[in-house]
């Protein structure tokens, strides 16, 4: 087995151009695949960032919305978050969606929705993950 130790790698032909072989033929571009943001999250107490990265920060904007802030900007709005909640103890509060209407390339909006009566509520234990091209 073998084994490389590296601090940088740039791409051969272009700086950002590395490709990964997948399988036994398949390649894709390591860029292409790597989570440009994540964050967990905790709305209910706060909002207080636990673990993160490419997160400046969460803002409060009301009970059941928040937004997640970028440190580096996405290129445009056409990225792909995916964003999820999960179970406490408290049964009103295990739902997480985005706020697609109000996402933009420094920070994408949350809502929070309870399970019983679908009424806005702060969540609790959220995570999220963005891909896509960085500014």
């Amino acid at each position: 087995m073998s084994e490389v130790k590296v601090d940088t790698l740039t791409g051969k032909t272009t700086a950002n151009d590395i490709s990964v072989t997948v399988g036994a033929t398949a390649t894709m571009s390591l860029k292409q695949g790597l989570a440009k943001a994540w964050s967990n999250y905790n709305q209910f107490t706060g909002p207080s960032v636990r673990k993160s990265f490419n997160t400046t920060s969460i803002s409060d904007v009301s009970t059941g919305y928040s937004q997640v802030n970028l440190t580096n900007s996405m290129s445009d709005t056409d990225y792909i978050c995916i964003a999820t909640n999960s179970y406490d103890a408290t049964p009103n509060n295990n739902q997480v969606g985005l706020d697609e209407a109000n996402a933009n390339t420094s920070s994408q909006a949350l809502h929070g929705t309870g399970n019983y009566g679908g009424g806005m509520v702060d969540t609790q234990y959220s995570q999220l993950v963005i891909h896509g091209d960085l500014a």
